[in-house]
């Protein structure tokens, strides 16, 4: 059975036009990472189906925008599932964190995230947050993944305090491409350069598995919401999809004629999203274990792809698109299917 997905918006987010290399969403907001120095956040609680008021034409608001905070644009960034912590990697080597206010309305700049030797370059590629923001992943250059507390951050008066590290994982020194943190906490993945892909356990800080299936670069590592399966993707085109306990491969999705450059489960863990170089966004039923919906409006590559998550008020499942040019596209599930 197929699903149909309808594009509902289109938005220009940068001006001029500049690539947008990262997507972070929480319940209200929407963090947009570009080329562009400056990071964008946009509303997202304005989710109608039908426009009767000229307010609803446009349900993604500007909300926010962080200016000239990377001067040579963000290439990642990513948000806490509990709405109130975000984090933002740039090209020259800085990595921020972000807190909203209390009304939940406007965010602000916690700290930097300053490694233990104080040299930025190549520490910080790939970023994930724990579910409550209070952890924040990093995968390096040379493969090593460093976990920091993100309440021990730099104020922008002290870059000279390093920031608590808590954890590092060696690796065999290939490029971090992606990481990710289970939402139990209890694991921390990533994917590198050379086609490796590793799960730590985070109460023992040792690794539990190296996994095999994929000989390319893998740009994207994704827990599953129960933690059962962790995705991943990138240039060999399939998405392979690990059992975290065993770490056996339990299936392959493959369809995308291109690198696969970002993947995110749904809120239930039945489907996942994934964006291609090809500027196709592809559903895949996890329990079918096919593919159920593609969308070819962009033929430009798509740098991330990320579901809004669900809320009592959105009678269906939103995702949003992003990539070269520049622009952020909005797609709903059409009633019915």
């Amino acid at each position: 059975m197929s699903k149909q997905y309808l594009q509902t918006h289109t938005l220009a987010s940068t001006q001029p036009a500049a690539d947008i290399f990262s997507l972070a969403p929480t319940p209200t907001h929407l963090f947009v990472g570009s080329g562009s120095s400056s990071i964008k956040i946009y509303s997202t609680k304005g989710q109608v189906i039908h426009a009767d008021t000229a307010a609803d034409e446009h349900p993604y608001p500007l909300a926010q925008t962080l200016e000239k905070v990377h001067p040579l644009g963000a290439h990642h960034v990513c948000s806490s599932q509990d709405g109130k912590v975000a984090a933002s990697a740039g090209f020259g080597g800085e990595l921020k964190i972000w807190e909203i206010s209390e009304d939940g309305t406007s965010w602000s700049a916690r700290g930097d995230v300053v490694p233990q030797d104080k040299k930025k370059a190549g520490e910080s590629w790939a970023i994930a947050l724990s579910e409550d923001g209070k952890y924040l992943a990093a995968a390096t250059h040379d493969g090593r993944i460093n976990v920091y507390d993100t309440t021990t951050t730099a104020s922008a008066a002290d870059d000279k305090t390093a920031t608590q590290r808590i954890a590092q994982y060696e690796t065999k020194g290939s490029f971090g491409l992606s990481v990710d943190l289970s939402s139990n906490g209890a694991m921390t993945a990533s994917g590198h350069q050379n086609g490796s892909i590793y799960i730590f356990n985070n109460s023992t800080q040792r690794l539990a598995h190296s996994l095999t299936g994929l000989l390319k670069p893998v740009r994207a590592v994704r827990f599953s919401p129960a933690c059962k399966f962790l995705a991943a993707a990138g240039d060999a085109r399939i998405i392979a999809l690990y059992d975290t306990l065993s770490g056996e491969q339990v299936a392959n999705f493959s369809g995308h004629a291109s690198w696969v450059m970002s993947l995110d489960w749904n809120w239930s863990g039945e489907f996942l999203l994934c964006g291609g170089y090809d500027g196709k966004a592809k559903i895949w039923s996890v329990e079918r274990k096919e593919c159920v919906a593609t969308q070819t409006e962009s033929e430009k590559c798509l740098w991330s792809v990320r579901w809004l998550p669900k809320s009592a008020s959105m009678r269906n499942e939103t995702f949003v698109t992003a990539g070269a040019g520049g622009t952020l596209a909005f797609y709903r599930e059409a009633s019915g299917t």
